[in-house]
């Protein structure tokens, strides 16, 4: 009796490659299967989280001119090299710290000014959140306040679109403000968003610097609202 012999199959692993905590496994170079390892992909994040946190402990503290990359690495407890798998170099980590932070910055704007449809009361909730988040994290302030100043590749290299979110923020109140008759309809926009960002960073900033013996943050945010509603508004 003849056996007929059943085709075997063998499947070859070829191009194996690794990243970012994700198996990639193509076969025969016409199909793959990905394995997410997702316990790995999470304690990655945990790993950068903890670095970008001690960054913003060791730039408030030391300055981002001072401070060195091992200096970030002892704070979060993780060895030199490691800084290096996440991020290119101390420049780069200022940027990713700077991106990830306005994340948090951008939800907190628009979860403050969701319910609000008077665009004066967005002004001012705008400007008082603001503070509140300069009190709430003094040491993240001072790294985006005065330690952001300090890179070069930052001010001359880094397309910052969280920035541009941020002022965005500003120019939509001003707009619809103009537009139902609240603002005067022949403000400029541009203008004006960079002088209500100018006027709130400012004070902030030297309220970092040591004028908090002068005014706290809260009369800063109900004088500048003041201000700068009184100047916007149609006649």
């Amino acid at each position: 009796m003849n056996h007929i012999r059943k085709p075997q199959i063998t499947l070859i692993f070829s191009n194996f490659r690794f990243e970012k905590g994700i198996n990639f496994f193509i076969l025969n170079e016409r199909s793959f299967i990905m394995y997410i390892d997702k316990e790995e992909m999470k304690q990655k994040n945990s790993k950068r989280e903890a670095i970008i946190e001690a960054a913003v402990k060791v730039f408030a503290k030391k300055g981002f001119y001072n401070a060195k990359v091992n200096d970030v690495a002892k704070a979060a407890g993780v060895a030199d090299g490691t800084i290096y798998l996440y991020f290119k170099n101390k420049d780069d980590l200022l940027i990713n710290l700077f991106e990830d932070k306005m994340d948090h910055i951008l939800n907190r704007f628009a979860a403050g000014l969701q319910n609000i449809h008077d665009p004066i009361e967005k002004l001012k909730t705008f400007i008082h959140v603001y503070f509140t988040l300069i009190e709430e994290d003094q040491q993240l302030a001072e790294v985006f306040q005065v330690e952001l100043r300090q890179s070069a590749k930052f001010l001359k290299d880094y397309h910052n679109q969280k920035f541009l979110d941020y002022l965005n923020i500003i120019a939509g109140i001003v707009d619809e403000g103009k537009r139902e008759g609240f603002f005067r309809p022949t403000l400029h926009t541009d203008i004006i968003k960079l002088m209500i960002f100018g006027a709130i960073d400012e004070v902030a900033r030297q309220w970092i610097l040591g004028a908090d013996d002068k005014y706290s943050l809260e009369q800063a945010s109900q004088e500048l609202s003041r201000t700068i509603v009184d100047g916007l508004l149609a006649s």
